[in-house]
């Protein structure tokens, strides 16, 4: 088969939405974004439970777009929360299945992405794929101490956005991402952080779990005594401290909104909304900073990419607090579907192979 042939479908399940693509290698033919409004998921007790609404929406896709099923040369699925993981892309597999089935899974709509693209494999006599699930781990030793032995740092991040970028970003400086040293900025509802050395991520703050810069919506790492202090005050449940830490924190709780956009017009004539905007953007900065570090004190580039690349005045921010230490190159957005198309590709041509879970 030649590599024009490769037909792939994607299929990427968010809390509110089913985002599907249909590609010819990494070029999308048709793409379609599903939301799903909060009285329709009101009926499903559990994430698992939304499988066969989110499968139809698939079947329609395929349906509306005439899209022959037997012509397919594989489907992948957004990557949930399974085991740590080294990079790369995972054939669907029982193991694989029945980890993103488990209750830890089910708290993250991605997970639903594998269990999905096994059906239509299943169907159309395909492979399915996941690629470069946010439980990527590819740390340092020395990266995974904390400072409290029951407590390791882990990966956690935006895995498959930065992993995309970055070897986008090493191609266009027309070297190999396995020869590169880079930092990638993801920026969007979470802020991660990533050292990328020679192909693996060897270091990274935790996007998810209060560590690193805050974010629109999330603390990111706060002074230790103080919340502790908070959690044992009797003002606050367990969900509730973990909604400050995960949802309802960073900008959100500062000024009242998430919406970049309006934060950035409000800076322009009001101090208290520029200084959040401005530590935000200082807090990004210092932990690029930290994992100029983490690369041994040379980067080839700094990359800042997701929704918040989009704001020249965000980027310009860090840029100008952090060009000194490298080039800064600017990816706005997230193609996941095309990053996990790309994924497919490579396999389907044999220029990396597939992993077993």
């Amino acid at each position: 088969m030649s590599l024009a042939d490769f037909k792939i479908i994607v299929i990427n399940p968010g809390s509110t939405s089913t985002k599907l693509g249909y590609f010819s290698n990494d070029t999308c033919l048709r793409e379609k974004t599903v939301r799903h409004t909060a009285s329709e998921m009101k009926q499903f007790p559990d994430l698992l439970s939304q499988t066969g609404m989110r499968v139809r929406c698939v079947e329609e896709f395929i349906k509306e777009n005439d899209i022959d099923g037997n012509s397919l040369s594989a489907i992948v699925g957004r990557g949930g929360l399974i085991r740590p993981v080294e990079s790369g892309v995972y054939i669907v597999n029982e193991n694989m299945l029945n980890d993103l089935k488990s209750p830890q899974a089910q708290t993250h709509a991605s997970s639903l992405g594998g269990i999905i693209a096994e059906q239509f494999a299943k169907r159309y006599g395909i492979p399915a794929y996941i690629a470069d699930p946010v439980v990527v781990d590819e740390l340092d030793k020395k990266a995974r101490l904390s400072g409290i032995p029951e407590i390791n740092r882990i990966s956690v991040f935006h895995a498959l956005n930065a992993k995309a970028v970055a070897r986008q970003c090493a191609a266009d400086m027309s070297k190999k991402y396995e020869d590169c040293r880079i930092i990638v900025a993801h920026m969007g509802g979470g802020i991660s952080v990533s050292a990328h050395k020679y192909g693996r991520v060897v270091d990274v703050n935790d996007g998810l779990n209060g560590d690193g810069p805050f974010t629109p919506e999330r603390s990111g790492g706060v002074p230790l005594f103080p919340l502790i202090k908070l959690c044992y005050s009797g003002k606050y449940s367990e969900g509730e401290m973990l909604s400050k830490v995960t949802k309802t924190g960073g900008v959100l709780a500062y000024l009242g909104t998430n919406d970049m956009r309006k934060v950035a017009e409000e800076a322009e004539k009001d101090d208290y909304t520029a200084l959040v905007l401005e530590s935000m953007a200082y807090q990004v900065a210092k932990e690029i900073g930290a994992m100029f570090i983490a690369l041994g004190g040379y980067a080839d580039a700094i990359v800042l990419t997701g929704g918040l690349a989009y704001s020249s005045k965000i980027t310009e921010m860090i840029k100008k607090q952090v060009e000194m230490l490298s080039e800064v190159r600017i990816y706005p957005g997230e193609d996941e579907l095309k990053a996990l198309a790309q994924g497919a590709v490579r396999i389907l041509s044999k220029a990396e192979a597939a992993k077993i879970y």
